[in-house]
């Protein structure tokens, strides 16, 4: 059996805390899990961190609230977002495949970026938007918190990849190409048949218009032959957004196989991992899927809109009897360490996909106000504070440097990752 060195560590560290315990003579010293406690809470509040995946705007389109104030329901307001220590927070303007392809999608679009701004503008003293990572560390530096934005769906591109400028001008700075449908750019993981076997020829010419305009490529929701065309095609890193590991959900396509972890880690990219329980344990995962085709059989033998009063009730009444399972930060920390043994501690970090999971994450994790939690089991794990810096944002920035330097004609004097198996 190969032992990993950040175990070794940790059990050291855990056996030096308790000799130290056992050798004072005076009073009992504080609880070690007390102590790291307070040590993640204290880096926290230090370090960048980045979470490129935050469905706000979803959540906000139709029922808007003041989230620059406590609110009831949801996982992000910024008294929350503050406690955690979140620097930045991409808002994912999220297209559903239900919109029509083109222009409806594009005008779509434009609305959730208005509402992103209309946050922003509302409490200028707590929210900034950020275009780059010197708007992040800046505004970070200032005590707000950067609100950055990535485009899922690619649906807005489809028919006129011009719009691309239009979006970068508006602050798109990652494009995931699809969503829970193939579309006119790529297939999707979710979809049951391939319409492309991958990209299109429209989605490989956007895979380089994104490329030259310095936005980020999103892999999450692609085919595997997808993210492995994109890889090949992609002049820059890309990037996961909210994808976890494969190795953990075995057959599921939604998360990322090794064979990709790898590859985007050649091409110094990294994976952002998604805090949902089901894409965390394979049981939450084969627990979602069947909550889910029990829902839909429901609703077409009854004739019942999905999203209706009637829905919610039988969701609510199907989760009674089959009580939902959500691990706790262990199983997030898990996939964390699965992508640093096979690719290096610089090609992970946190792609939470807040708001977009309703009731699916795990214990420790269920609002913005957790990433303490995350560090905390860092630490736990053995990992440093250095490591913990490179995972809870400074890779993902690293990664928006190259791609915008990618785009300036500089790539060349951008120093890729040295890489390494181990985080210690």
């Amino acid at each position: 059996m190969v032992v990993s060195r950040r175990v070794l560590v940790a059990a050291a560290a855990l056996f030096l805390a308790r000799l130290a315990v056992a050798g004072s003579a005076g009073a009992p010293a504080a609880p070690a899990g007390t102590e790291l406690a307070a040590r993640a809470d204290a880096l926290a509040r230090k370090i960048l961190i980045v979470d490129t995946h935050i469905d706000l705007p979803e959540r906000l389109k139709d029922k808007m609230e003041d989230v620059c104030n406590a609110t009831p329901d949801g996982n992000f307001d910024y008294p929350r977002a503050k406690e955690g220590g979140l620097k930045a927070g991409f808002m994912a303007i999220y297209i559903p495949a239900s919109t029509e392809e083109g222009a409806a999608a594009r005008a779509e679009a434009d609305r959730l970026i208005d509402l992103v701004e209309s946050i922003a503008s509302r409490c200028p003293d707590k929210f900034a938007l950020a275009r780059s990572p010197a708007d992040v560390r800046r505004i970070a530096k200032s005590g707000k918190i950067a609100l950055p934005m990535g485009l899922e769906n690619g649906s807005p591109l489809v028919g006129d990849l011009a719009a691309l400028a239009h979006l970068k001008k508006r602050g798109i700075r990652y494009v995931t190409l699809t969503h829970s449908e193939n579309n006119g750019l790529s297939d999707s993981s979710f979809a049951s048949t391939r319409k492309w076997n991958g990209l299109s020829p429209e989605g490989k010419k956007a895979v380089a218009e994104l490329n030259r305009l310095g936005i980020m490529v999103d892999v999450s929701h692609l085919s595997d032959n997808a993210t492995r065309q994109v890889l090949e095609l992609s002049r820059a890193p890309v990037i996961a957004s909210h994808s976890s590991c494969r190795h953990f959900t075995p057959d599921w396509e939604r998360n990322l196989a090794d064979p990709e972890i790898r590859a985007i880690a050649a091409k110094g990219g990294v994976v952002q991992i998604n805090f949902g329980a089901m894409f965390l344990r394979a049981d939450a995962q084969k627990q979602s899927t069947e909550s889910w085709a029990a829902m839909r059989k429901y609703l077409e033998e009854h004739n019942i809109k999905r999203g209706s009063e009637e829905a919610r009730k039988f969701r609510e009444s199907y989760l009674k009897e089959h009580p939902r399972i959500y691990g706790d930060v262990s199983d997030l920390v898990a996939h964390i360490d699965h992508v640093v043994q096979i690719a290096g501690i610089d090609h992970v970090g946190l792609g939470s996909d807040f708001e977009g999971l309703g009731d699916g994450l795990p214990a420790g994790l269920k609002d913005v106000s957790g990433y303490p939690n995350v560090i905390r089991a860092l630490l736990e794990t053995g990992y440093s504070e250095g490591d913990i810096r490179k995972i809870c944002g400074e890779n993902l920035l690293r990664v928006w440097t190259e791609v915008e330097r990618a785009a300036e004609g500089q790539s060349g004097s951008v120093k890729q990752p040295q890489k390494k198996a181990s985080a210690s």
